[in-house]
């Protein structure tokens, strides 16, 4: 039989006479009749899901206030780091400032839209302002938004055939290296700013700081002390939470009415000469409406100097993106589509520089703080878009008096916030391969530019994979008398008690393995009371895998529940006590063999230990 059209199988003449609730449900049947699906290409936005669940009032309740909420805290954000990545000087046909308005409107809200994850809210962030920078520079604005579209379709096609998921296998220390190293960057980027030293910093690293050091006798005392002011409030407002309002009003958006206030009412810019969006930017840094649409110029010579930005561009919304679904993942209990939300923030990063927008992806913080505040669906990020534009029509004339210094201070909290500064006091306690490939990543971040760090991150930690790989990799030979495992080891015919859960890692634990255990436990459902993990062959494990399992106890004893190590090797034993692993897990929690993990197992649910221990004893 032929198969029909959803136009002539009666579909569409039932739809119309449904019930709102019926009419929601059919219509997300169609649109899943509609889905890219097959071997290569899966698309399903999480907003189809909605429509096949229904949308109760309350939901709706909680997803606009989360999405108000949200869009207070990332109206600061995205002028700021609309200021960060366009300083005064750049050549733009809008101020920067609305430029970064601009991008997390349409971004925010076409990523709600057709994301793969319920709550991801997209936007600018401070991950791309380095890379920006550098194409600016080089390229002009002109050139900026056709690398961006460029990375679009880099991202559409890594979702399209299934590359979502290779993304994580990316190593932590590379991650970490230029994470830290694009926050070094933002912090030298705004000092200036901060300080109130005026003029054009130079872009390299080390000018720069020999540009700032001998400017320093210059340093504008109102200006610093505005921003100190600033930065103190924002980093101690939510420790005001049950005092004032520190719930639903970010500490950003006070320090950004304050200080404008201050320099607009009191006229403190033009007594102690405070630099302001106005006076960096004009009075109409934020226009009252959207821009029009506009193409950048585009050629082959100028598509071939673009594609390595482009594809840096690509990979880190791509890395950012899917690191905040993991973490919207673990605060509302759900699965995201990695595949779907490469190919949402593909679709976002061909629109926005339609719109003269900067690039776009996943933002971490302002993804956590729209689950705290209750949103659950993709409508609170679709809210959040709105709130900022009705924010642009209403409040654009008052930007004018936001003094450059407070947008600074606001940086300079996101640079803090970001950097893997933890990671860096650790250094001597991680494998010196991996300790190589995070200074590196950073070094080169901060003293070159990100696309070199990402290239020769990457290459890095593939070679010292492969090294690690033979290195560990044994040959022994087999006698008649080896077993599989020891009678101590083996699971079978032993009581496991309700509430424990048992799993077996086979092989060398790295970054790649390391997803499989998200995985696995993603599996089981609901987290067990234990959880014992048998490792006795695991030969090595690096750090990428002892921060999955760290993230994997905290997530346990955060629910109440214990981890138990059995059998572990000598290295992953070595690199857990030198990282201070055995402390957070607790030392009874490592156990020899199988037949101790499940005695400890017993201990902890309060039950007597088996008949067949007792015997053993």
């Amino acid at each position: 039989m032929p198969q029909r059209s959803i136009a002539d199988n009666g579909d569409m003449h039932r739809l119309r006479h449904l019930p709102p609730v019926g009419r929601f449900k059919t219509m997300s049947n169609l649109l899943s009749r509609l889905r890219l699906s097959s071997s290569a290409i899966r698309f399903r936005p999480r907003l189809l899901d909605l429509l096949r669940e229904g949308y109760t009032r309350r939901a709706a309740t909680d997803d606009v206030l989360s999405g108000i909420t949200v869009g207070l805290i990332a109206l600061p954000l995205a002028l700021a780091l609309g200021v960060a990545s366009l300083p005064a000087g750049v050549a733009t046909p809008f101020p920067a400032p609305a430029i970064g308005i601009f991008t997390a409107i349409i971004g925010g809200f076409i990523v709600a839209c057709l994301g793969g994850s319920r709550v991801q809210i997209s936007g600018p962030t401070a991950a791309f302002v380095a890379v920006i920078l550098l194409i600016v520079e080089k390229h002009g604005f002109d050139g900026l938004l056709l690398a961006t579209l460029m990375s679009g379709v880099i991202l559409i096609l890594m979702g399209s055939f299934g590359l979502g998921t290779l993304i994580k296998f990316i190593p932590y220390p590379v991650t970490s290296g230029f994470t830290t190293g694009i926050a070094v960057t933002l912090i030298a980027g705004q000092a200036a700013s901060f300080l109130g030293i005026d003029g054009a910093a130079p872009r390299e690293f080390f000018e720069k700081m020999h540009w700032l050091l001998e400017r320093l006798p210059g340093v504008n005392i109102p200006t610093l002390l505005l921003a100190l002011g600033a930065f103190l409030l924002i980093h101690f407002w939510p420790k005001l939470r049950g005092i004032l309002p520190a719930d639903r009003i970010p500490g950003a958006i006070v320090a950004m009415v304050l200080t404008a206030g201050l320099v607009g009412w009191l006229g403190w810019d033009r007594v102690f000469g405070i630099a302001t969006v106005g006076s960096q930017f004009g009075p109409d840094a934020i226009p009252h409406s959207l821009p029009p649409l506009a193409w950048p110029e585009i050629t082959l010579d100028r598509i071939r100097d673009l594609i390595g930005p482009a594809t840096t561009i690509a990979l880190l919304g791509a890395i950012e993106s899917l690191l905040s679904a993991v973490v919207a993942d673990g605060l509302i209990n759900d699965r995201h589509d990695s595949n779907t939300e490469l190919i949402a923030q593909g679709i976002a990063n061909l629109a926005c520089p339609l719109f003269c927008g900067l690039p776009v992806t996943g933002a971490i913080a302002r993804t956590s703080a729209n689950v705290k505040a209750g949103g659950r669906t993709p409508v609170s990020g679709m809210v959040h878009a709105v709130t900022l534009l009705l924010i642009v029509l209403v409040l654009a004339p008052f930007a004018q008096f936001v003094p450059m210094a407070a947008i600074a201070a606001v940086l300079m909290i996101v640079a803090f916030r970001m950097g893997e500064w933890h990671e860096l006091m650790r250094l001597r306690k991680m494998p010196r391969s991996d300790a190589l490939v995070l200074l590196t990543t950073f070094s080169l971040t901060v003293i070159f530019d990100l696309v070199i760090a990402v290239e020769v991150g990457m290459v890095l930690a593939a070679v010292l994979f492969i090294k690690r790989m033979a290195e560990t990799t044994e040959i022994t030979a087999i006698t008649t008398r080896d077993e599989l495992e020891t009678p101590e080891q083996v699971m079978h015919g032993k009581d496991v008690p309700d509430g424990v859960v048992v799993f077996r890692i086979f092989g060398p634990f790295f970054f790649g393995a390391a997803e499989k255990m998200e995985d696995a436990l993603q599996r089981v459902g609901s987290l067990p009371k234990v959880l014992i993990l048998r490792m006795q062959l695991v030969p090595a494990m690096d750090a990428t895998a002892l921060n999955a399992l760290e993230s994997i106890v905290e997530r346990m004893q955060a629910a109440g529940g214990t981890v138990i190590l059995s059998g572990p090797h000598r290295q992953p034993l070595d690199m857990m006590m030198k990282a201070g692993f055995v402390q957070t897990i607790g030392r009874p929690n490592i156990c020899a063999h199988f037949d101790d993990a499940l005695t400890r197992a017993r201990a902890i649910l309060g039950l007597p230990p088996s008949a067949a221990a007792s015997v053993q004893r």
